[in-house]
């Protein structure tokens, strides 16, 4: 195999859409230990990868560099979340979001984002996850007001007004 400089496995992520060039290159710039999660950047946002595939670049690459893990979690999930209206991906979004979770606890990030892209009208990702999701939540990150606000905006959606007041209470401190 020959040995490619990072510039070329950047420009092969950007530009390549053969999946197995792809995997070459994504095997050379680990057999390096290159650790830019921008170079890994490129390599998920190429349009040619499959969820799948997609999956597979970020599982090794969290092995081989555990420090990039909640990067490429959140990014991950952030990729389903843009790609899924299309392709059914609002599941593996909220798988990734819970991953970069789990990496990093503390951080709001991951709670909020799976929030957004909620869709009441179809109930996507399911209402009842996302609480689970949040109420897991509560006890790690730093800034636990923003989960309850979440809570009771998600409550209310839900109907249950009896939980949102809970909620309201526990935000306002009463």
């Amino acid at each position: 195999m020959a040995t490619f400089s990072q510039q070329q496995i950047r420009e092969c992520f950007l530009e390549t859409k053969n999946f197995n060039e792809l995997f070459d290159a994504f095997e050379e710039a680990i057999r390096q230990r290159l650790d830019d999660f921008e170079l890994y950047r490129a390599l998920f946002w190429n349009g040619s990868l499959l969820p799948d595939e997609l999956c597979l670049f970020a599982e090794k690459l969290v092995v081989e560099f555990p420090s990039l893990s909640y990067q490429t979690y959140f990014l991950l999930a952030a990729i389903f979340e843009t790609t899924y209206a299309q392709k059914d991906n609002y599941e593996l979004a909220l798988r990734y979001y819970r991953k970069s979770a789990i990496v990093n606890p503390s951080e709001v990030a991951p709670y909020l984002a799976i929030c957004d892209c909620y869709d009441p009208v179809v109930n996507l990702p399911a209402i009842d996850e996302l609480i689970a999701f949040l109420l897991d939540g509560l006890a790690y990150v730093d800034k636990p007001n923003v989960l309850l606000e979440r809570l009771v905006k998600l409550y209310e959606q839900k109907g249950d007004t009896e939980k949102a007041e809970y909620y309201k209470m526990k935000l306002t401190g009463f």
